[in-house]
């Protein structure tokens, strides 16, 4: 997504080789209607397969999936919640995720009132880095019997090992809508 690609080079910010900043737009201020843009690319990507709903791990995940929803007949958004509380159901799925960004594993939930072995679900994240968020999430849809139809990732770091482990090794697909083949000296490059 050429958009994207541009939205990333003038707004994010390259740290180190691994770390790429795209809060101004993207995961802590939202370009809501940059987002809509992400969301009807979701929904041409996918167009070709049946998805009943879109499952994402909170916080960054849930505006870019809420907003492709609505391009998918406005199907549910679940979202895996990252810490127990009070008011989350004691009946739920549970897996875990080792973050490389927060460089912690954390475990993850989901209500099993929200995923169901009829659904056919697409993940949904901002980013794909060594690819455990969305084998977690995958965890936890096979736990209640769903299908996993596709992952969708708005940024792929594809110098790190998550594409291949889910490509390759899981054999899903995932589609990125802009792949960071390189980070040097502030600089970004993009695969073609």
């Amino acid at each position: 997504m050429e958009a994207l690609k541009k939205k990333i080079l003038s707004d994010g910010t390259a740290i180190g080789t691994e770390i790429v900043k795209v809060d101004s737009s993207l995961n802590h201020q939202i370009d809501v209607a940059f987002l809509n843009e992400i969301g009807k690319e979701f929904a041409r990507i996918f167009s070709d397969i049946e998805v009943t709903k879109i499952i994402t791990i909170e916080a960054s995940g849930i505006a870019i999936a809420a907003i492709a929803a609505q391009y998918f007949n406005n199907i549910p958004v679940v979202f895996a919640k990252k810490t127990e509380s009070r008011n989350l159901d004691p009946d739920k799925y549970h897996s875990e995720v080792y973050s490389f960004t927060k460089q912690k594993t954390y475990p993850i939930m989901v209500s099993k009132k929200y995923i169901s072995s009829e659904d056919k679900i697409l993940i949904i994240d901002d980013f794909l880095a060594n690819g455990k968020a969305a084998l977690a999430l995958k965890n936890l849809c096979e736990q209640a019997g769903a299908s996993v139809q596709g992952i969708g990732i708005v940024i792929e770091k594809g110098f790190q090992k998550g594409g291949r482990l889910l490509r390759e090794e899981n054999h899903i697909r995932v589609e990125s809508l802009a792949i960071i083949d390189s980070i040097d000296d502030g600089k970004i490059t993009f695969r073609d």
